[in-house]
Order: structure tokens, then C-alpha cells, then sequence
């Protein structure tokens, strides 16, 4: 028990670093911050399987910021663009500069595609939008 805590910690603590180095951002706090703008902005938009299949593979933080977000009437846009996207994520994590949202959201979409299996990320790319896919694929 005690070593797979200390597995989830290490795991979460190489996830946030690679978030902060691959995303351009100054401090540990500040990719948390991020992650939890993007992950949640992701959820917003993948049906209720994939969702509970990607918190499923990732720790519980990341899990927890994946399935917090809720509408009572939501149909995923099968047609979001990647502007859109960062437009959403650089809101939810206050920031206003759209165009620097990219990094993070790269960042973020590369350390979960390490953290899952291929099979689940092929699942997720298949239920995102044409340019979200790209993203996620690309990352």
C-alpha cells in the first residue's frame, strides 16, 4: 500500500515537471493550475464512457480534475476548433493570452497519453473533434 502511494506521488510529481517544462510555465503551481484548466476542458467534451475510461487510468488528482465538471444538458461540439479549445482552457485557468494556452494544452495532453494505454488513447482521439484528435494525436 504504501509503495504504490509513493509510485502515485512520483508518477504526479514527473507529470507536473514535464507539464511545466513542456509548457513553457514558471513554477510547479502554475502547471497544476493548467492541467487542472485542460483536463477539465477535456472532459467537457468527451462522452460519459471515454471520460470514466480515461479517470479510470489516471491518479486521483487528475482523475478528480477530468470528472468535475458538469452540465445538466451536454452534447459534446463534434465540431471544435482548436481555437476554441484554448479559448476555453486559457479562461478556465485565468489566463487571457490564448495564444500561449497551446504549450500547456500540449503539455498536458502528452504527459496523460504517457501516463494511459495506446488503446485508451486511440479511444479519446476517436471521440474528440477533427482538430482536437490532431492535437491529441500530435502531443
Amino acid at each position: 500500500m504504501a509503495q504504490t502511494i509513493t509510485q502515485s506521488t512520483e508518477t504526479l510529481a514527473d507529470y507536473y515537471q514535464k507539464v511545466q517544462k513542456m509548457g513553457k510555465l514558471r513554477s510547479l503551481p502554475h502547471a497544476q493550475r493548467w492541467s487542472t484548466a485542460v483536463l477539465k476542458t477535456l472532459g467537457f467534451h468527451l462522452d460519459k464512457g471515454t471520460k470514466r475510461a480515461l479517470a479510470q487510468a489516471l491518479p486521483q488528482p487528475l482523475a478528480a480534475d477530468l470528472t468535475r465538471i458538469f452540465w445538466l444538458l451536454h452534447f459534446p461540439d463534434k465540431n471544435l476548433t482548436a481555437q476554441e479549445f484554448y479559448e476555453q482552457v486559457a479562461r478556465r485557468s485565468g489566463n487571457t493570452d490564448v495564444a500561449f494556452a497551446r504549450y500547456p494544452t500540449t503539455a498536458v495532453f502528452a504527459a496523460v497519453k504517457e501516463l494511459i494505454s495506446p488503446e485508451l488513447s486511440q479511444r479519446v482521439g476517436r471521440a474528440l473533434s477533427p482538430e482536437l484528435r490532431a492535437m491529441w494525436e500530435q502531443a
